[in-house]
């Protein structure tokens, strides 16, 4: 049985690698005792929040109407209190626009969904000779080092699959959990703090013996991984899931109207797990993502997009946007939303848009970017980019790694010694960071 694949690491995986891979050790289900005297954590810490849009969201229904063409739909533009103009179907957003950013130029060119999601997530297009790592791998490979006090995983993933850390290690790659905030195979039960110290043990002695046999860096990630695990189990960092200790006017905030996007529409899910995204950074974790699927919409779009994906989309942001202003971490975490690439301008005969990835949008935020502003352009009916300046993922990365404070000028290394640049040598964009 497989329990690490390159696609992340469930948390099942995550706390019962050992008891799977250790035979001379009985099946654990362990937690001990919270660390004395930990450090505070800081929440000046720099941290990222990626809300993935997964199938491919319309942003010509969203970010970047067009009222006045065949393509532009049934909704219509409202004013913000940024420069821009938005869904009618976004009015708490619209409230805290002056915070967000939007770049309407990104042409991309990768309109499939594995493809369109790897290369948003990597910046690299697809190659079969190297496995790039999610930009999510690459922060937590930047900075988790660098934080003394976390101790539980360094890019978490919620509600989604995760992608692979690749060249970086399985150290970094993404923890997965779903928005209960739940976290499988924590508790102690009638083990003794004594008996789980003389099973952690025995399983150092059994991981030594591992590493020395040779099996190149297998050996040591396996043992980082039981390290991260055992840790998580100690820390009092757990409570940062645990998202129903919030006031109750809090998570509806976050949840917004459970008629509108509840159950079906997946909003109150959404809203649940961009709150924990918020305890999570607010812990030290320097880089969450936030999975909202459902985005894939061939047929029906305008109804789903009304009664289900963007009243949660809607609570949701504008809930986390405020929530981050109040607590002093606004100008700390960088807020990313996209998706694998849009949907077409024109409407099909099923009411539906199909996949398009040659001019779209995608919205930042936070972290010290200029909010309120619109970048780029698209035509009258959203085909083409029309601004001189067109982006690639590379550049949305590349400013968030400025935002990050990661120098733009890192370069990673490949299995084969290959020299990888920092977001494919994308660039900061000026606008947001000048």
């Amino acid at each position: 049985m497989s329990l690490i694949t390159p696609f992340g690491m469930s948390r099942r995986h995550f706390v019962t690698h050992l008891a799977a891979s250790a035979a001379t050790i009985p099946a654990m289900n362990f937690i001990s005792h919270v660390k004395a005297h930990a450090a505070e954590l800081n929440k000046k810490q720099k941290a990222c929040i990626l809300m993935w849009m997964s199938g491919g969201p319309p942003t010509i229904d969203i970010w970047d109407l067009k009222p006045e063409s065949k393509n532009g739909g049934e909704f219509k533009p409202i004013k913000t209190r940024g420069s821009m103009q938005i869904s009618d179907q976004m009015p708490k957003t619209a409230a805290v626009m002056d915070n967000l950013s939007l770049i309407r130029s990104m042409s991309t060119r990768e309109a499939d969904h594995g493809r369109g999601r790897y290369y948003m997530h990597t910046t690299f297009i697809p190659n079969p000779t190297v496995v790039h790592p999610a930009f999510g791998s690459v922060v937590s490979y930047e900075l988790a080092s660098k934080r003394n006090n976390l101790e539980i995983p360094s890019f978490i993933s919620i509600g989604g699959g995760g992608l692979s850390p690749g060249y970086l290690g399985m150290t970094h790659a993404p923890f997965l959990v779903d928005a209960s905030g739940r976290i499988n195979n924590t508790e102690l039960g009638d083990v003794s703090s004594e008996r789980l110290n003389q099973r952690l043990s025995m399983l150092a002695t059994v991981e030594e013996n591992f590493i020395r046999s040779d099996r190149g860096d297998f050996g040591s990630a396996h043992r980082d991984i039981y390290k991260k695990a055992v840790n998580l189990m100690q820390s009092k960092q757990m409570e940062a899931f645990k998202i129903d200790q919030e006031k109750k006017e809090v998570l509806e905030a976050y949840s917004g109207n459970p008629a509108r996007g509840g159950a079906m529409g997946g909003g109150g899910q959404f809203g649940r797990s961009l709150l924990m995204a918020r305890r999570l950074v607010e812990a030290g974790v320097p880089f969450v993502e936030v999975d909202f699927g459902g985005w894939d919409l061939h047929a029906n779009v305008f109804d789903t997009l009304k009664n289900q994906r963007l009243p949660a989309l809607d609570a949701g942001i504008a809930a986390l946007t405020a929530d981050l202003k109040q607590r002093g971490m606004f100008n700390d975490v960088v807020l990313v939303w996209m998706g694998e690439f849009a949907r077409t301008p024109r409407i099909n005969q099923d009411v539906g848009r199909d996949h398009f990835a040659n001019s779209w949008s995608v919205m930042l935020g936070g972290g010290g970017l200029k909010g309120g502003l619109t970048i780029g352009e698209t035509d009258k009916d959203g085909l083409s980019v029309v601004s001189s300046k067109i982006y690639q993922p590379g550049d949305v990365w590349a400013t968030v790694a400025h935002a990050l404070g990661i120098p733009l000028d890192t370069v990673h290394k490949s299995k084969n010694g290959r020299p990888m640049k920092l977001a494919n040598g994308g660039t900061a964009i000026q606008e947001l960071i000048g």
